[in-house]
């Protein structure tokens, strides 16, 4: 059975299952929302008393949402780009990627490590296949050239 959205206290219980399960952004929040039927006039005064309490973070979101993508193999180039497509500003976005103290280089190379057991490319088409692959991944052209010229994460 759906819960019913119509009033402050049931669009908070929701909000808070929500959050329960893990981090969401404002946008995102808003969103399912209204997805499940909450009047926008209800949403975002729930939401702003949310964010007053701490329950709702922004940065916590960030935060959480990068280190998760980082650790499934993600680069910098992707992660940025889904963030911005989920609504969170650019310049919120790019001081949690500085701030989130990751070796972007050596998630590159573990990346390719697991991918390609650390296999360099003899031959010009795996070559293409593998920057093609972590490109889509998100790691900038110039990080994963100098990885398969064989120079390492620390050159």
């Amino acid at each position: 059975m759906t819960a019913v959205l119509d009033s402050p206290a049931a669009v908070r219980r929701f909000a808070m299952d929500l959050l329960a399960r893990r981090e969401h952004g404002r946008v995102e929040l808003t969103r399912k929302l209204r997805q499940r039927g909450a009047p926008a006039e209800l949403i975002d005064p729930v939401l702003d008393r949310l964010a007053e309490e701490g329950l709702l973070s922004e940065a916590r979101y960030l935060e959480s949402f990068i280190s998760s993508r980082a650790r499934s193999g993600y680069g910098p180039l992707r992660i940025r780009e889904e963030l911005a497509r989920r609504g969170l500003p650019r310049p919120a976005i790019e001081a949690a990627l500085r701030e989130s103290g990751l070796d972007w280089r050596a998630l590159l190379a573990e990346t390719w490590r697991r991918r390609f057991a650390g296999q360099l490319p003899a031959e010009p088409r795996e070559r293409a296949r593998q920057i093609r692959f972590l490109a889509q991944r998100g790691y900038p052209q110039e990080w994963i050239a100098r990885l398969l010229r064989g120079c390492g994460a620390d050159d």
